[in-house]
């Protein structure tokens, strides 16, 4: 298993600190963010750093987190001995956060973070811990289409790269008009996922289950893969055939082996993103389970604006490069679009050095 290579790296951490991020996305909202950094000895005596990234998406457990830093973390770990050192702490100090998932999305930027500097303090990188190839990843443009939407920001992608492909997220205001607009603009061979978002409950991107919305877009995109439906006794029927449950991804309910295990029917794909996790064990003992069943695997982002963008792509490069992965460089997540847009794949960089892309 991938985690009993990592599980016993000697980690020594002799401070941290913290770096709130903030950013204005195409998602019509600012994210903030928060970049961990754990700074120790590296192996020639000099002061390396790792550095991870919370995702937590409430802007005043951010704030918090800058006014009333984390515990102390400082000491001799291995990983496994850091992970539970963390399962024991209290790592909002400046009161609960907004929705409970988030202490698993800080856990992981606080893990992402002692795994980087563990490796660097052995000098060492990811791919050759794991014994893993970094191999080119193929990538996906996730955008909305506006209120109302439109079929603007896809042309203006594909004219800045021809080839891209799209993950969408359909709402009811959907129909048969914007689809046939879709088709004229980029194709509906390029959509490759469509995320109905009906796995979340108490959020802005809720989206209520539709049967009309799921019949349109499954006939429309009979090649895509559908993530994150909710069954209804209204919707469920849509998914009784076996090839359109073929298609069905599963993301917001998946936090460990658990909860695949728990899903009304064995997946064929998952969506991957490591923050859901929590802890690196979790994530590596996932992804074994899915390798060892067949179930095909891409990454998923968070809107990260810190290194956290390069931890996904880095995982999507080593454990699932060839799926549409949902890993885009930040630059896609900006308002303006940049004349510029990086294509798909994306070539690893030339130097590896710890937990880092």
């Amino acid at each position: 298993m991938e985690y009993d290579r990592l599980a016993d790296l000697p980690v020594t951490i002799d401070s941290v600190s913290t770096d709130r991020l903030e950013r204005d996305t195409s998602s019509d909202f600012t994210r903030v963010t928060t970049e961990i950094s754990l700074s120790g000895p590296g192996p020639d005596g000099e002061s390396v750093v790792g550095i991870g990234e919370d995702v937590t998406y409430e802007t005043d457990d951010h704030d918090a987190l800058a006014d009333s830093g984390l515990p102390d973390l400082t000491g001799e770990y291995t990983i496994d001995s850091f992970s539970d050192a963390l399962a024991e702490r209290d790592l909002f100090l400046g009161g609960a956060p907004g929705r409970n998932v988030f202490r698993n999305y800080r856990r992981w930027g606080i893990e992402s973070a002692a795994l980087d500097l563990a490796l660097r303090q052995a000098g060492t990188d990811l791919a050759s811990a794991l014994d893993r190839s970094r191999d080119s990843v193929r990538f996906v443009a996730s955008t909305r289409l506006g209120d109302p939407p439109t079929t603007d920001r896809l042309a203006d992608l594909r004219d800045r790269v021809p080839d891209i492909e799209f993950k969408l997220d359909p709402t009811p205001e959907w129909d048969a008009a914007l689809v046939d607009g879709i088709d004229e603009s980029v194709g509906r061979d390029a959509v490759r996922i469509l995320d109905l978002k009906g796995q979340y409950e108490g959020t802005d991107v809720d989206v209520p289950a539709d049967p009309d919305l799921y019949s349109l877009v499954l006939e429309a995109f009979p090649d895509a893969v559908i993530e994150d439906p909710a069954l209804t006794d209204e919707t469920e029927p849509l998914f009784d055939d076996p090839d359109v449950r073929s298609r069905v991804s599963w993301d917001a309910p998946i936090h460990g082996v658990a909860d695949v295990e728990a899903l009304p029917w064995e997946p064929d794909w998952l969506n991957v993103k490591p923050s859901r996790f929590g802890s690196i064990e979790s994530l590596f003992e996932t992804i074994r389970y899915c390798d060892e069943r067949g179930i095909r695997l891409y990454g998923g982002g968070q809107f990260e604006l810190g290194v956290g963008r390069g931890h996904v792509q880095l995982l999507a490069s080593l454990c699932y490069p060839d799926g549409p992965n949902d890993v885009a460089p930040g630059i896609y997540n900006d308002p303006d679009l940049a004349a510029e847009l990086p294509a798909s794949p994306l070539e690893p960089p030339a130097e590896a050095r710890g937990f880092r892309w």
